[in-house]
């Protein structure tokens, strides 16, 4: 008997420890591929090595003195907020406007499934071959100068990738194109998790779409659209395949199109390789991002707190009222 209970509680004590088995799969990849090399790149970035010497030396914050010295910092600082405030703003209009449209009971459009696939679609092709695809569509002889002056559209051929504002339109529109169509997927999973029966009440009430859409819709997707918000502002801080790939690799024309992570490529593949330079860039590009998602987060928190508060008060002056 207790050899049979002695059994018991060892297959007790290995199966509590089976989630230990099964989770350190994923702790030891974080830690050795996702902390390690990013505690790395800080010190990296406190000292003055490069790829071709055999030493180095702790310098502290050289680095990032000389970065914010460096007009190129500051330039392609501009262009990465720039470049994905002017694809992120469309890109969340008409993600909800169609996200709208797609999950509206009046409307019924059919083949929503088809649709959603193909605004999809765009996400799964590779970097690579969509600049490709968008150089020799706008290049000089392209179809599009093709059509253009044909159809009347333009007098001349136009040099699009010469043209500074030409080319960060033509980079906006891809990193739109490619990404919508995952925006649209989230907000239309989150537009579907809203129970029908609150515009169900409000449609009794006598309010009309646009107010259902502000007053239920855009509240209850508040979660969706902060993740949306901070999940784009990852990637778009980190833009750096399209805009490199687009023209010669250091962002032309003027360096309208040169993100921070173009800098950072372009320190470390410098004639000595600098990396303590360009780990000083990484690091800007993770603080960047950490302080704007926190900001992001910290007043959409607030707003939703002040309005839940003033919520209560309304209902505590109902209560006194009728009361």
């Amino acid at each position: 008997m207790e050899q049979v209970l002695k059994k018991k509680k060892h297959s007790r004590i290995n199966k509590n420890h089976y989630g230990y088995i099964f989770t350190a799969p994923f702790i030891i990849g974080f830690l050795l591929f996702s902390l390690y090399p990013l505690v790395y790149t800080f010190y990296l970035s406190l000292t003055d090595m490069t790829l071709m010497s055999k030493s180095y030396k702790f310098i502290g914050l050289a680095n990032f003195k000389k970065l914010f010295e460096d007009r190129f910092f500051i330039q392609s600082f501009l262009n990465t907020w720039k470049i994905w405030l002017i694809n992120f703003i469309p890109q969340l209009g008409i993600a909800m406007l169609l996200a709208v449209w797609f999950t509206s009971t009046r409307l019924k459009i059919k083949f929503v499934g088809f649709w959603r696939t193909i605004y999809y679609l765009p996400n799964i092709l590779m970097p690579a071959t969509i600049a490709v695809l968008f150089f020799n569509l706008f290049s000089y002889y392209g179809p599009v100068n093709q059509i253009g002056v044909r159809i009347g559209l333009f007098k001349d051929a136009i040099d699009f990738f010469r043209s500074s504002t030409w080319t960060v339109g033509i980079v906006a529109f891809i990193q739109w194109w490619m990404w919508f169509g995952t925006t649209l997927i989230i907000i239309m999973a989150g537009m579907t998790s809203i129970s029908p029966s609150f515009y169900e009440s409000a449609m009794v009430d006598g309010a009309n779409s646009w107010q259902m859409f502000t007053k239920i819709t855009l509240p209850l997707l508040r979660p969706v659209l902060v993740y949306i918000l901070v999940t784009s502002l990852v990637g778009g801080m980190q833009m750096f395949d399209i805009p490199y790939m687009l023209t010669d690799g250091r962002g032309s024309p003027n360096g309208s199109i040169m993100t921070m992570n173009i800098l950072m490529y372009m320190k470390f593949s410098s004639n000595k390789g600098h990396i303590g330079a360009a780990a000083s860039v990484g690091v800007m590009i993770f603080l960047v991002t950490c302080i704007s998602a926190l900001i992001i987060i910290k007043l959409l928190k607030e707003k939703e707190s002040k309005r839940e508060i003033k919520s209560i008060n309304r209902g505590v002056k109902a209560y006194e009222l009728h009361g």
